[in-house]
């Protein structure tokens, strides 16, 4: 309930026919005063009065937005005294010229956005823009990846591996070193995560029944195989008839520093060596392409690889 002395200072807000145009834009979607001004045709001050007398009445709320504060129509009983007068009116002149100016608004917004993108577009790639990240990117994309059971072959950080146990019915980790893997359930268990099993062992000889997965994932992880083609054939032998295999890995390179330092066993692959690997341990509908490239030197290219067990 309102009471008299609400209902009172209610209608002696909407006695004006200003107030009543600001409703009635705030009723299309949130506006700030700046918005109103140049929709409207008046002074800030003018503006700002009529703001805070509606907000007073509980017809309007505001919000901060970094800079700018935001209005809108507050929700509550005082919505039902005026929106019979707003809907008896919605034909008025008046009101059709403010739906016109917002309109203009928008367009000009439009306007503001599409010249910025064009300003910035030879630069685009190479801007720092928040939320752009390619965790971010990969985990968004994660999300339509199929369900089933997945085997991550050399979990390197893990990161992907807590990644697929987000769409997985379970996830198999398997690596050689018991540290990683220790560390990996560590941080599973600290995220409340418990579909994933640990498996001490080497991607060239899995300890792992056959046909047990629905999707085998290689990231980063062949180039440390002594035999990659030996990997690949474990990788297809724990594969289900029909399963995918995953595979991410280096582009061939130059960069002999790295079999010191990160103990790479291989310079990457080229696409065709790559799709013999994957053909000759059997893989069908064999898919390769260049994913991504290292913004910084020495620019290592990214492959990604994908192929199918036969389901006969």
């Amino acid at each position: 309930m309102i009471g008299l002395t609400g209902t009172s200072r209610l209608l002696k807000a909407l006695a004006d026919e200003t107030r009543l145009r600001i409703l009635h834009l705030l009723a299309q979607e949130e506006l700030s005063g700046s918005d109103l001004m140049e929709i409207l045709n008046v002074g800030q001050s003018r503006v700002s009065t009529h703001l805070a007398l509606l907000k007073e009445v509980g017809l309007v709320v505001d919000r901060r937005e970094g800079r700018r504060t935001l209005h809108s129509i507050a929700p509550g009983p005082a919505a039902g005294l005026w929106g019979g007068v707003l809907q008896e009116n919605r034909a008025s002149p008046e009101f059709e010229a403010d739906l016109a100016g917002l309109e203009t608004l928008r367009d000009r917004r439009r306007e503001d956005a599409r010249a910025y993108f064009d300003r910035v577009a030879a630069t685009f790639e190479d801007q720092v823009l928040p939320g752009r990240t390619w965790e971010g990117l990969a985990r968004a994309l994660i999300q339509l990846a199929p369900r089933g059971r997945y085997v991550d072959l050399g979990i390197g950080d893990g990161l992907l591996t807590l990644m697929l146990a987000d769409v997985a019915h379970e996830v198999t980790a398997v690596d050689v070193s018991p540290e990683m893997l220790s560390r990996l359930s560590a941080r599973a268990a600290q995220k409340g995560v418990a579909n994933v099993q640990t498996v001490e062992g080497d991607i060239q000889d899995l300890p792992l029944p056959d046909a047990s997965y629905d999707v085998a994932v290689l990231s980063q992880a062949l180039h440390h195989a002594e035999q990659p083609a030996r990997a690949l054939a474990e990788a297809r032998r724990v594969l289900v008839p029909g399963g995918r295999a995953l595979v991410i890995d280096l582009l061939a390179h130059s960069e002999g520093w790295v079999k010191e330092q990160l103990q790479h066993r291989h310079l990457g692959f080229t696409e065709s060596a790559l799709g013999e690997l994957l053909a000759g341990a059997g893989f069908e509908k064999v898919r390769i392409q260049r994913a991504a490239r290292d913004p910084q030197p020495p620019h290592f290219m990214t492959l990604v690889a994908t192929g199918v067990k036969s389901s006969r």
